[in-house]
């Protein structure tokens, strides 16, 4: 994980373009990957992309989702499936209105030990996730529960405060 770690603290330049309508923005990485998005129909969007807070829940899953995975494959445990239920609440009637609870689903299928997965899982988002911590640092609450192949469902888990 160090490697990982050291590799990511380096600058990093996301260039944003609005190329739909008044809200609908394309924002590109260095390596060029795209995302698109835009505000609710609701705000005057027309449903382009994906919401810029509904993007923090997705970037939670894909920071944790691959701790995940690589925890396991270091214990050689193999993963043949992994999915992820993400669901969130945000403050009401404030401006910004920040995540208030985020509730995270790991579901993983193979020839897994449940135990090595909860402690993957728990390392994920207590450790190693920087998404997960910058939410928990904007006030989230974070919590967290476990399905091995449909059958041994563990948690919920609450992410401790450091």
């Amino acid at each position: 994980m160090d490697y990982i770690c050291k590799k990511f603290q380096e600058m990093i330049q996301i260039d944003i373009k609005r190329v739909e309508g008044d809200y609908g923005f394309e924002a590109k990485d260095a390596g060029g990957h795209v995302v698109r998005m835009d505000t609710s129909p609701d705000g005057g969007g027309t449903n382009f992309g994906v919401r810029p807070m509904q993007m923090l829940l997705m970037g939670i899953g894909g920071c944790s989702g691959i701790d995940v995975v690589s925890i396991l494959k270091k214990q050689r445990q193999p993963v043949e499936g992994f999915a992820m239920k993400i669901s969130g609440d945000r403050q009401k009637d404030l401006v910004p209105s920040l995540w208030e609870t985020i509730n995270l689903v790991f579901e993983l299928t193979g020839n897994i030990d449940p135990e090595k997965a909860r402690k993957a899982c728990e390392l994920s988002v207590e450790k190693y996730c920087s998404v997960a911590k910058t939410l928990q640092l904007a006030g989230a609450s974070i919590s967290w529960s476990l399905v091995v192949n449909e059958q041994a469902a563990l948690g919920p888990f609450t992410m401790v405060s450091q």
